[in-house]
């Protein structure tokens, strides 16, 4: 049982409408994205870096349990707290404040809560951008703390990449404020220890302010949806275009015909561009963009792939090809994750392999996993430019078998032993660890890797913070 008296001496701490308890003011934040819920003693919702270091020290002081969430968009359950009714969650949604730009440095200090999209649109005017491209629209401070990847990691990489800087507090009694926020892109002074609160899930320490990389805004763009010839050409279209389009090419998307199908049955207003509506088993989205405008007499990106692709059609690499606007192709992208989920139940896995590994992992699945688990369909996408799959599979909504966990766990158990085991993948891309894949950390992480990790946890926080158990 949860002693009440300890809201009371937060509401003291940071103000009495920042701690939630009823259960219609709690329940957004107890319900993650995908399938999970929990029950949270209290929602405490900071307003400053500082608010937040008098939280975590309190609740590390009376053993409270704090569960970092961000805009609560993660989907191995990583910011949901459990059902026993005792963990507090810390949401971020209130640390909006702070956003500095400079243009000259091509980079930007901002509030840990503060979405995406929002960041975005502010820096609209300058011509700069965060160019993390993703389906959802998260705060940066799960961002960083998932380290997210994106559509366009082929060209600008992923968070990891594009922190220069971060200022965290560590789960410690005094609620330590770690200022590591520099604005540098070269200092090799020491240990570069924002890198230990990049993708550790919230559990070595609470982001409240992060420095960022900016690139500037693409002034052009072009893109295609192609039918590789064959699934076991797909790496040697994947060569060709980088050695024909150089930087130009960010992003090489793979899509398959059932993922496809679900976005456009679940988005009618999509347009399936290909003759007679069939839809291909396979299709790449292509994108090339520069961030320059159009010079006078420079060749326009449509032209250049178009005679890109003409060179593929030679090489007898592509079967069928269709450019078209960016918005549209990106639209049917982007519909991909909600036209899956509405398939069925959803078992989602975030993989990732050597780029000349996902195709042949793929084609192994589709002749191997019918026979061992029947009436699952596999609806995979990805991204393929940098060897991440989303290999999705659904099964039908009121199948008995998902009934309790033991299918699903096996499903996932065999699945992930395929992955790792005979293909060297890994089980988590760019969702970080949750209690959804904490299972799967315990089994597939080396001991001694387990051990350094969870001594480098006992170091920066050793109070109960997060969910995930390194």
């Amino acid at each position: 049982m949860f002693d009440t008296n300890h809201i009371a001496a937060l509401r003291e701490l940071i103000g009495e409408h920042a701690i939630l308890t009823e259960a219609a003011d709690t329940a957004a934040y107890e319900t993650g994205a995908r399938y999970d819920k929990g029950c949270a003693a209290f929602v405490a919702r900071p307003a400053s870096t500082e608010q937040v270091s008098v939280v975590v020290a309190y609740c590390v002081r009376h053993g409270i349990c704090l569960i970092p969430q961000s805009g609560n968009t993660g989907l191995v359950s990583g910011s949901t707290p459990d059902a026993g009714g005792t963990q507090g969650v810390l949401s971020l949604d209130r640390l909006t404040g702070i956003l500095d730009l400079d243009v000259a440095n091509r980079s930007v200090r901002v509030a840990a809560g503060l979405r995406l999209s929002e960041l975005n649109a502010r820096l609209e005017n300058s011509g700069l951008c965060f160019p993390i491209d993703l389906g959802a629209d998260p705060r940066i401070g799960g961002m960083v703390a998932t380290n997210t990847g994106g559509s366009r990691f082929l060209r600008y990489g992923d968070v990891r990449r594009n922190t220069l800087g971060l200022k965290v507090i560590l789960a410690d009694a005094e609620g330590t404020v770690l200022d590591l926020a520099s604005e540098l892109r070269k200092n090799n002074t020491g240990v570069d220890l924002k890198q230990l609160f990049i993708g550790t899930s919230g559990s070595f320490g609470v982001i409240t302010e992060c420095v960022l990389n900016l690139e500037a805004v693409p002034r052009q763009t072009a893109t295609a949806l192609l039918v590789p010839s064959s699934p076991d050409r797909v790496s040697d279209l994947l060569i060709a275009m980088e050695a024909s389009l150089g930087n130009y090419l960010s992003a090489f998307e793979g899509m398959s015909g059932n993922a496809v199908r679900a976005a456009l049955d679940h988005v009618p207003s999509l347009r399936n561009p290909f003759q007679g509506g069939a839809v291909p088993d396979l299709m790449i989205l292509v994108e090339i963009s520069r961030s320059n405008a159009r010079r006078s007499g420079e060749q326009g990106l449509d032209e250049v792939l178009e005679t890109v692709l003409a060179e593929m059609w030679e090489g007898r690499l592509l079967a069928d090809a269709f450019v078209g606007p960016p918005h549209e192709i990106w639209a049917m992208r982007h519909a991909l994750s909600e036209g899956v989920k509405h398939r069925g139940r959803l078992i989602a896995f975030d993989l990732s392999f050597r780029r000349g590994d996902v195709m042949p992992f793929l084609e192994w699945m589709k002749a191997e996993l019918p026979a061992k688990f029947a009436d699952v369909t596999i609806c995979d996408f990805g991204h393929i430019g940098d060897g991440g799959v989303h290999f999705n599979l659904v099964v039908p909504k009121h199948d008995i078998r998902m009934s309790d966990g033991a299918y699903e766990n096996s499903l996932r158990t065999w699945v992930f032993d395929i992955a790792i085991r005979e293909f060297g993948g890994s089980y988590s891309a760019e969702h970080a660890i949750g209690p959804k894949n904490q299972a799967f950390y315990d089994r597939y992480t080396p001991p001694e890797i387990r051990k350094l990790a969870a001594g480098l946890r006992a170091v920066t926080s050793p109070g109960a913070l997060g969910s995930v158990k390194f």
